[in-house]
């Protein structure tokens, strides 16, 4: 098993590739490298040129919940057409049905030179005698999340990528924003590279600047307006942030993630734990401790409880038959923990609104 990163070597001589794991942003940088490769292997059938863009370079993709056993050895079969190598993307194995699954492992034995295939997944059920067959003949990247102590060393390497040099308070607050998903991070430092292009380093100032423009604003301050009572502004955030794309149990976790800290820190003061202290063992950097301890100041520790509640029901909703409806889903959620925050009485929160 290796890391995304480490790819290389495989590359040359590998054809079959599981890429495994819960971390969507290191599946996606797995994908690309393996299909960026693939796409240098083919060559124009007129011209005899390497193809080095990947936009013309032909990629099928199939899904699990879609697709059977028969179109995914008949693709990945084929003979390319138009190029002499070609990548097949089965994304979602976990949705394949296990006798389809099955079908495949001679397939597993004996790829085809003329095509990689790419097998992804959240995760897969290593009993499965066609998991387990694919396991042992592919080369497998480990996109599994990352620990507390390695989304540091992450958030430096993808600044370096996108040629940005932060200073430790920056890059502490992109860790922290890490928690929210890598692809938050991963987006902030895009717009970060083309916002201080002209500077040497970047400072949490300009992560703070950035974070507001499109496509959203962080999970902070979606927190931060809900809690402070700044209904119309959590509102706003929560649209921009659906509409950018951001699915709605991402977004729902990710506010669940944040509440979690704000819960420690309010419990960790209330059985009177020096502020320093909570915030080092919660690794809240300096530039945000101030407005950290401000929202937890703001709301009583029995909000809560009824906000994980909340949270729970939402979940619930989501997945649910209600699941056709995800932007009111969300809106009532921005609505009850607003009147459980902000109301002097803390009336229960209404979940039938969800439900």
């Amino acid at each position: 098993m290796i890391k995304p990163g480490e790819l290389g070597p495989s590359l040359q001589k590998q054809r079959l590739f599981l890429v495994l794991g819960e971390e969507d942003c290191l599946r996606d940088q797995a994908i690309e490298t393996i299909r960026a490769h693939g796409a240098l292997r083919s060559k124009d059938s007129s011209a005899g040129a390497v193809r080095s863009n990947g936009d013309d370079f032909f990629c099928d993709v199939l899904y699990g919940d879609e697709t059977n056993a028969q179109e995914i050895l008949a693709r990945v079969q084929e003979v390319p057409f138009f190029s002499t190598h070609q990548v097949v993307l089965l994304k979602w194995a976990d949705k394949l049905p296990t006798k389809e699954g099955e079908a495949l492992i001679p397939y597993f034995s004996a790829p085809s030179d003329s095509t990689t295939m790419i097998v992804s997944a959240s995760k897969l059920d290593g009993r499965l005698k066609w998991v387990q067959a694919l396991k042992k003949q592919a080369v497998v990247v480990n996109c599994a999340s990352l620990y507390d102590n390695q989304r540091l060393g992450w958030v430096r390497q993808e600044a370096a990528r996108v040629g940005i040099r932060l200073d430790a308070e920056a890059a502490g607050l992109l860790k922290e924003l890490a928690g929210e998903g890598l692809s938050v991070v991963r987006r902030e430092l895009e717009k970060l590279s083309l916002y201080v292009s002209t500077k040497e380093t970047v400072n949490a100032h300009d992560v703070v600047a950035v974070q507001g423009a499109e496509p959203g604003a962080s999970v902070f301050d979606l927190s931060g307006a809900i809690i402070h009572g700044k209904v119309s502004q959590a509102l706003l955030i929560l649209e921009k942030t659906l509409e950018s794309g951001e699915a709605p149990l991402r977004i729902l976790g990710a506010l669940l993630w944040q509440y979690r800290r704000l819960w420690k820190v309010k419990d960790g003061l209330s059985r009177r734990v020096g502020e320093a202290a909570v915030a080092k063992s919660l690794g809240i950097t300096p530039f945000r401790q101030g407005e950290f301890f401000a929202m937890v100041r703001r709301v009583p520790l029995a909000h809560f409880p009824e906000a994980f509640q909340a949270f729970s029901v939402t979940d619930r909703a989501l997945k649910g038959a209600a699941a056709a409806s995800p932007h009111r889903i969300m809106h009532a959620l921005i609505m009850d923990l607003y009147r459980s925050a902000n109301s002097p009485s803390r009336p229960q929160l209404r979940h039938e609104r969800v439900g």
